[in-house]
């Protein structure tokens, strides 16, 4: 294999050598990566970097010859998505332009391999649309919550993207079924939470100034019969928060096996709920370097708008 010289183009300005590398040279473990980094192998412009050099435009990297070691224990394959995911994903963009796609991800579904999956949303995605040069994640949602989600096909449009959720310039909004009768209007919920000692999986409340401020607006869209169709405006992106911050409100999220009421999780499970009742419904904002403004939303999965019917028949029912 002989010496690779790549040219940093649009797609690669502010990328940082060792996640570029990481992206580029896929089969090679991370402790070589970063040892040919180490030992200068690696160079931009004909001279040795550091990890967390940032790209710039035209530079040019010197990528050295790359003899894998793991010709001798060759490492899993790439999981390959499914004819029947890949229709699934085909189906579930919203909009697309030449700097965005919006993605009606599915429950169930990772936004990303890893932690007992090694196929994701991203990584089939690309797999879907092959041409595509450069597509990435540009935030995250839980496994089990369906609705809108955000693609960038550009490096640039990662970034600013990362720069408007930073500082609170996208309205994105939840719907999501709650347990019991929402008494409180339109409420502002301001809480720290911070992760469960011993575990990565679940996060709790804690006392102010311990953990990460989580904020979100919430406000009623229905009462049904033992139960609240609220949305959820997030100020903030912390890891479960609008699940915490429900669930020490004394109103947790239906189908929720984490936080939720197990108890009422069964009982509905009989009207048909059979998964957290939590929907990304809309995102609404403009990017800076274009001026456009987008405004798009995903409807709730007809297995959600299932379950609201569910509970008006046995409402009837009760009253009969």
């Amino acid at each position: 294999m002989a010496v690779e010289y790549y040219t940093v183009t649009e797609n690669e300005v502010g990328q940082r050598i060792d996640n570029f590398l990481l992206r580029h040279l896929k089969q090679l473990p991370k402790s070589a990566l970063y040892r040919i980094v180490r030992k200068g192998e690696v160079r931009v412009d004909k001279k040795r970097v550091k990890p967390e050099k940032k790209l710039e435009l035209g530079e040019i990297i010197r990528i050295p010859p790359i003899k894998l070691e793991t010709e001798v224990n060759p490492p899993d394959k790439p999981a390959l998505a499914s004819e029947a995911l890949l229709a699934v994903l085909a189906d579930a963009v919203l909009h697309e332009d030449e700097q965005l796609i919006f993605i009606n991800k599915p429950s169930g579904l990772p936004v990303h391999g890893g932690s007992g999956y090694k196929l994701g949303l991203i990584e089939a995605f690309r797999q879907l649309r092959e041409n595509l040069p450069y597509v990435e994640l540009a935030h995250r949602i839980d496994r089990d919550t369906s609705g809108v989600v955000i693609l960038a096909k550009s490096r640039q449009a990662l970034t600013e993207l990362h720069g408007l959720f930073r500082d609170g310039k996208i309205d994105k909004r939840y719907k999501a079924l709650v347990a019991g009768r929402w008494k409180h209007g339109r409420q502002h919920v301001t809480m720290d939470l911070s992760q469960e000692e011993g575990t990565r999986q679940k996060v709790q409340r804690v006392e102010e100034g311990e953990g990460k401020v989580s904020e979100t607006i919430f406000s009623s869209l229905k009462n049904l019969h033992g139960a609240s169709l609220l949305e959820a405006q997030i100020l903030t992106g912390r890891m479960h928060q609008i699940r915490v911050q429900l669930q020490n409100l004394g109103h947790p999220i239906l189908g929720d096996d984490r936080y939720g009421d197990f108890a009422l999780n069964r009982k509905f499970r009989e009207m048909g709920l059979k998964r957290l009742f939590l929907h990304s419904a809309s995102v609404d904002f403009t990017l800076r370097a274009t001026g456009r403004r987008y405004v798009v939303e995903a409807p709730l999965p007809d297995d959600l708008k299932e379950v609201l019917i569910n509970i008006k028949i046995n409402a009837v029912e009760r009253t009969e």
